[in-house]
């Protein structure tokens, strides 16, 4: 499985059978890469940071909430959570996926803006590698990011939905640096990710992907 970050909150995620696109994203955010393909695209929630799937050529099936998915060899389960921490008043509803793709299991949180309930940790289950918002303002801030991190229990953290120099919402964020020094660990910065089951970490792995122009 190959791991590419597009911006914002949004990942390329391909394997043998299908490749998954997240969240992609308006000109808010930046520039969404040109000619991005795929088999499925997941929305978490109808903001125009997250819901531009119309950016994304030729998808055979657009994932927007929750449920259990099945297509071209890939699992999805959506689980309903919050985009804020006062159940939805401010921001409504957020979809979590949980990404089943030849035996690992990837956790795309959207833009949660909680701690995950028991509930939701049980629909959820267990996790190899968690996207996870750090940013703060609209989602969980990155001193959140780690409590929900220790819920989740993943061998890898991917974090997305930090400020960046393109990025252009109303508030600043909070910057990927500030939450690697909330982390304590040293974070590893690559253009790609490529994970297998059996080559996955022994150890929990913080990873930066750089966006792909």
């Amino acid at each position: 499985m190959d791991i590419v970050y597009l911006g914002h909150s949004s990942f390329r995620i391909k394997g043998k059978t299908a490749t998954v696109v997240t969240d992609p994203y308006d000109e808010k955010c930046g520039k969404f890469p040109k000619d991005t393909e795929a088999d499925i695209v997941t929305m978490s929630h109808d903001h125009e940071d997250h819901n531009r799937v119309d950016l994304v050529k030729s998808p055979e099936f657009i994932v927007r909430g929750p449920g259990e998915y099945e297509v071209k060899g890939v699992s999805i389960i959506g689980v309903h959570t919050w985009h804020d921490d006062k159940e939805g008043v401010e921001r409504g509803a957020n979809t979590v996926y949980v990404i089943e793709m030849e035996g690992l299991r990837v956790c795309h949180l959207g833009d949660l803006g909680h701690m995950l309930t028991e509930g939701q940790l049980e629909e959820i289950g267990s996790i190899d590698v968690v996207m996870i918002p750090v940013g703060g303002v609209y989602t969980i801030n990155a001193k959140t990011a780690v409590e929900v991190v220790k819920q989740l229990d993943p061998w890898v953290i991917i974090p997305m939905h930090f400020q960046t120099p393109e990025l252009k919402l109303s508030n600043r964020l909070g910057t990927v640096a500030e939450y690697i020094k909330e982390t304590g660990k040293t974070a590893q910065t690559l253009l790609k990710y490529v994970v297998s089951k059996d080559k996955l970490p022994t150890e929990t792995t913080l990873i930066v992907l750089e966006k792909r122009s």
